[in-house]
């Protein structure tokens, strides 16, 4: 049983000394087959095979487990109970009494940052700003590097923000890795006992004598837990990094107070802004905070069996210290890797792009770092998702108008679309969008003119990101990880596949939820999709349903019956008029293309005894009228064809249907059908009573 520790240094409890008794020669006879580490190790163990149905006393074996579960986790959260959390005014408090501390650290930033600063200002003065700024960006990337975790993050975070950065700025940043020096593995050992209050003897048989990854916040060894020989990964918080951090947001803050006093064309406050980046840092400082994260993310998403997600040993995590199930994979973007495994690059990046839907636009809670480091592939084909340090959620109402977001753009609405800023949030509601309206069509109209299939995600994401920089957005960080989640994805399919799309790929799962969500901003969202100046658009039904039905989550029931509740409801008089004309049009057709069709396998002499010769045979249509009705009658044929051959069609699921068709509404409906379509095959009948023959000549 652990027991409650102390915790590892900190800028806020002082420095701990080093236990001298902890040596690297301590650890090495133990490792055995642990240091045989290949290049592809990654940190998480694919869950066990569906087992089969349990009994009740597997059930009560997995209900006590659970409790003492959620027991280790309630110790693994006290003993975090000290985790530094952001405090501006302690940091302050701290600081103003180091000068000597602080004026080092400036200088050290002053002199990076000056000298870049100074060169942007010499390329601004010789007309070569645009020139250089590809270099410039690369320049910054290296700059953040050298001055430490702090500003790594803080390049993480503009690599997200379109609004701020240029996009060669958004390309350069987003490629900053985490490459820093490794700390001593001694330190790292007396961190783990004294968070965890036990000796490694006592907790792993064997452990890696030097780390197998590191990060700015910390390092991660592989070792195999003494009571289970489970194989696991511990990773291990970088010594002093709270202090580091501490201090340079510290800096970073003042600089704010700066911005917000002096420079008038920055209207944001920029130290409400640093505070609250501050405060996610922090955050990613508590590995119990994280192995929370872990296990939310699990539940939500590890149903699906091509998912992997770790889960995490809380008698053995503290806030420094982070113990997971291991497993042996390949990092994504190593195509070679993957692919002598049996393994399809395509076929995972796929599986990353349903499962990244799903976190963004379903249940809104998101990895919001899956850089190629973080996606393995498992030797099982899973995909593995790494790292839950940084974490983000789409707001409800904003899931809803990202997908109408999607329609307005496939419709060429710009209006609509400059509309949808305000409840994604980007503007403020005094805000006038007519001038972005033109930007918007000036570069979608161009980007449209492709098809889905061929239209590049990043060259959407970077015309986007110009207008967003272009124009007062304010890009909520949500979002813009939303984009750059999506642009990985593609970036690591295009090694594989120079022709992928990951548009072509997620158009699937947004007709899947147009066609399938009661949600009522969506239902609207599909209703405008379909109806276009009065007409139903049968071809782009059948485009959603064939698209829809690649989802593997598609529901032809659910696909039916909230489009009749959606129509039968008290506000769908508008919608009754339209589905109204296209009924009697469709039927029309039906019958029409019917008798057409029946009069072309009359023997020719019959059409001449009873039809006088007409061409035409008994009603009066062009060509072009009789191809158009056979078209749509064999279209809507197509269409039910689709819905029958779901996977879950079933006739019963039609008796819903007869149910909700009895309701009063329904019926006047239905009459009103039948209303229409006695008047029109009336005026059919009678043009062919009175129409006049063909004089002959």
């Amino acid at each position: 049983m652990a027991t409650v520790a102390q915790p590892c240094p900190s800028w806020t409890s002082g420095s701990v000394p080093l236990s001298k008794r902890l040596t690297r020669r301590r650890f090495r006879g133990r490792i055995n087959s642990l240091t045989r580490l290949t290049p592809q190790a990654a940190l998480v163990q694919a869950p066990p095979p569906p087992s089969a149905p349990r009994d009740n006393s597997s059930i009560q074996v997995l209900t006590l487990s659970r409790a003492n579960d959620l027991q280790a986790e309630a110790r693994a959260m006290t003993r975090a109970a000290n985790a530094s959390v952001y405090n501006p005014q302690l940091i302050a408090s701290m600081y103003g009494s180091q000068p000597a501390k602080v004026v080092r650290r400036t200088l050290q930033i002053v002199v990076a940052l000056g000298s870049f600063g100074l060169k942007l200002l010499l390329d601004q003065r010789n007309g070569a700003l645009d020139k250089n700024r590809r270099v410039r960006a690369s320049e910054l990337k290296n700059i953040f590097t050298k001055l430490g975790p702090t500003f790594v993050k803080l390049g993480q975070g503009l690599s997200t923000r379109p609004d701020i950065c240029p996009p060669e700025y958004l390309e350069e940043l987003s490629e900053l890795q985490d490459g820093l020096p490794t700390f001593p593995d001694e330190e790292a050992f007396a961190c783990i006992e004294r968070e965890l209050g036990l000796s490694l003897d006592s907790i792993f048989s064997s452990i890696s004598p030097s780390p197998i990854a590191a990060a700015s916040l910390g390092q991660v060894y592989k070792a195999q837990l003494k009571y289970s020989g489970r194989l696991v990964a511990v990773k291990v918080q970088r010594p002093g990094i709270e202090e580091a951090i501490g201090l340079d947001f510290y800096l970073i803050r003042g600089l704010g107070f700066f911005i917000n006093k002096y420079v008038d064309i920055i209207t944001s406050d920029v130290v409400a802004l640093i505070d609250e980046f501050a405060r996610r840092v922090f955050q990613e400082l508590n590995y119990v905070q994280e192995g929370q994260n872990a296990r939310r993310f699990k539940k939500l998403y590890a149903d699906k069996e091509d998912i992997c997600v770790p889960d995490v040993f809380w008698d053995y995590t503290s806030a420094k210290v982070l113990t997971m199930e291991w497993v042996d994979g390949v990092k994504l973007n190593e195509q070679e890797a993957i692919e002598r495994q049996g393994l399809k690059v395509l076929d995972l990046v796929n599986t990353g792009i349903q499962c990244s839907l799903r976190q963004l636009l379903e249940y809104g809670y998101f990895h919001a770092d899956p850089h190629p480091g973080n996606l393995l592939a498992t030797p099982e084909g899973k995909l593995a998702f790494l790292d839950f340090g940084m974490m983000s959620e789409t707001p409800e109402e904003a899931r809803s108008a990202i997908i109408g977001h999607v329609v307005h753009l496939v419709n060429r609405d710009y209006e609509a679309m400059a509309r949808d800023y305000y409840a994604l949030d980007f503007l403020s509601p005094d805000v006038d969008v007519s001038p972005i309206v033109p930007a918007l069509r000036d570069f979608f109209d161009d980007a449209l003119n492709y098809t889905v299939s061929e239209l590049n995600f990043k060259t959407l994401v970077d015309g986007l990101g110009n207008v967003l920089y272009q124009f007062p957005f304010n890009v909520p960080a949500y979002y813009a990880l939303i984009l750059r989640s999506l642009t990985v994805l593609e970036g690591l399919a295009l090694y594989a596949d120079p022709n992928f799309k990951v548009l072509a790929a997620s158009y699937p799962y947004f007709a899947k939820r147009l066609l399938t969500d009661p949600n009522p901003y969506l239902r609207d969202a599909l209703i405008e999709l379909l109806f276009q100046d009065g007409r139903f658009r049968w071809g782009r039904l059948e485009n959603l349903l064939v698209q829809g039905r690649m989802d593997r989550d598609f529901s032809a029931k659910e696909a039916l019956q909230p489009v009749l509740k959606v129509l039968l409801s008290p506000d769908g008089e508008e919608l009754r008029t339209l589905v109204i004309k296209e009924a009697v049009q469709v039927t029309e057709a039906f019958t029409l293309s019917t008798i057409s069709d029946t009069y072309k396998s009359v023997p020719d002499f019959m059409k001449t005894l009873v039809f006088n010769g007409n061409a035409n045979g008994p009603i009066i249509m062009s060509e072009v009228e009789t191809q158009n009705m056979i078209e749509l009658r064999d279209q809507v044929f197509r269409i039910w064809g689709l819905l029958q051959s779901s996977n879950d069609f079933d006739p019963d699921l039609l008796l819903p249907i007869l149910q909700v068709l009895q309701q009063p509404e329904a019926r006047r409906l239905g009459e009103r059908v039948m209303g229409g379509i006695t008047q029109r095959l009336a005026a059919r009948f009678l043009q062919q009573i009175l129409r006049v023959p063909t004089p002959s000549t």
